[in-house]
């Protein structure tokens, strides 16, 4: 049986970061939302443009498709994507079962963040993604770290959360 991750939340929060960490950990194949981007979104982004849902949602059925795809060969997964919106997180768990790991700070930390790291998405788009952020739901698998935790600590508290059992829980968790 496999198993697949999504590592969510806004633009600066250490999704490709912790994603990439809890990946090593449990032995799960990684990937990051951002490369599977086409270029005419990440120009948009470039240009400070935030993107709707139809520039979204062909990305967003290409990484669930990618997801089980991954689990037709075996392979349990680790994404890292904002997934903001319960849409989004419902077009990703399309195709396969996905639990989601919100990793949630406040909008300062994040933006500082931001300021110091050489990324397309500039933080002038911050805003915007904290505007139509959508928490996780109680019919939602999932868990919130909060990240005052140091980087280790949400690995750890990742995992811990995964070898629990992540897809027999339900609803946010601290």
């Amino acid at each position: 049986m496999t198993g697949h991750v999504v590592v969510m939340g806004v633009s600066g929060s250490g999704k490709s970061t912790i994603a990439a960490l809890v990946a090593e950990r449990v032995g799960w194949v990684f990937a990051d939302a951002d490369s599977f981007h086409p270029a005419a979104n990440i120009d948009k982004m470039r240009a400070g443009i935030p993107l709707t849902d139809a520039d979204r949602r062909p990305w967003l059925r290409t990484l669930a498709t990618w997801m089980a795809e991954q689990g037709r060969q075996g392979n349990s997964t680790v994404l890292a994507c904002s997934a903001l919106m319960r849409g989004y997180r419902d077009l990703l768990s399309q195709e396969t079962e996905v639990a989601f790991i919100h990793l949630h700070g406040p909008a300062e930390l994040i933006e500082a963040r931001m300021r110091d790291r050489d990324h397309f998405m500039p933080a002038s788009l911050l805003t915007s993604q904290f505007a139509i952020l959508e928490e996780l739901q109680e019919d939602e698998v999932g868990v919130v770290l909060d990240l005052a935790l140091s980087p280790e600590e949400l690995v750890d508290a990742a995992v811990d959360w995964l070898e629990r059992g992540p897809l027999e829980s339900c609803g946010p968790q601290g």
